[in-house]
């Protein structure tokens, strides 16, 4: 039998001296992202476990389509739970990725934002608990924002914008989802997507459809990227009496 090449390694690529960047296969970032699991969700900050795996947020204005998109992503009808009453949604959740039971990434469901049937008591407290997820959560890998296209970014996204620019600037990945891109013409998708990498600063913007299927493969490859960053082969080698980067094993007991 002849052997067959490695998905990721064989397509490995050197983004700087010392550093190899894998170029993951979109078979392998998909097999990857429905690995998905629920893992826990939680009313406020505070409940949220200490991690020290990637994690990966999701947030956007309600109605954006982030519930779709995980599922999308994730192949997976209802790992993200989208309310009947928009804005309803008021928990933060996180999923468990990786293969076996390990847990190499996490992706977080953020509270959708923006709605006004929601009291405004309860719209100020929301945005302050993602404000400060996103300014003091320290694992923050990444942070994608959905934005329906044909809305463009509204005052609130714009707020998140200012509140993520700073840590953006330091390194946090940063990428734009132009959602339901469905429902654009050609010319229309192609003008909101040069207009949102404008408005992206240092992160990315891809356009996004799940019914048409568009841009998931683009969006798996990036999140695996983010969750799996280049290697140092200078870098010492762990010996085996150093644990990994505190793995967890979410395997049930």
């Amino acid at each position: 039998m002849t052997p067959q090449p490695d998905p990721i390694a064989a397509t490995a690529t050197t983004s700087k001296p010392g550093a190899m960047t894998p170029t993951v296969s979109a078979q392998v970032a998909a097999g990857w992202m429905h690995t998905a699991r629920f893992l826990i969700t939680a009313p406020e900050l505070h409940f949220l476990p200490a991690l020290q795996v990637p994690e990966i947020a999701f947030v956007g204005r309600s109605n954006a389509g982030k519930s779709t998109c995980i599922n999308t992503l994730t192949q997976q009808r209802q790992l993200a739970f989208a309310s009947r009453k928009p804005g309803r949604t008021q928990h933060i959740n996180l999923f468990a990725l990786g293969k076996q039971g390990i847990t190499d990434a996490v992706l977080t469901d953020l509270p959708g934002y923006g709605y006004a049937a929601v009291p405004r008591q309860d719209k100020i407290r929301w945005q302050q608990v993602m404000a400060n997820y996103l300014v003091t959560r320290e694992n923050l890998t990444g942070i994608v924002l959905l934005c329906d296209p044909r809305q463009g970014l509204t005052e609130l996204d714009e707020i998140l914008l200012e509140v993520i620019r700073p840590r953006v600037e330091q390194g946090l990945k940063f990428l734009l989802v132009l959602t339901k891109a469905d429902k654009l013409k050609k010319t229309e998708a192609n003008k909101a997507l040069s207009i949102a990498r404008l408005q992206a600063g240092g992160g990315q913007a891809m356009l996004f459809s799940a019914t048409k299927r568009r841009g998931i493969d683009d969006v798996s490859r990036q999140l695996w990227h983010w969750a799996h960053p280049p290697v140092d082969p200078t870098a010492p080698a762990a010996t085996e009496a150093t644990p990994p980067a505190n793995p967890v094993d979410d395997t049930p007991a």
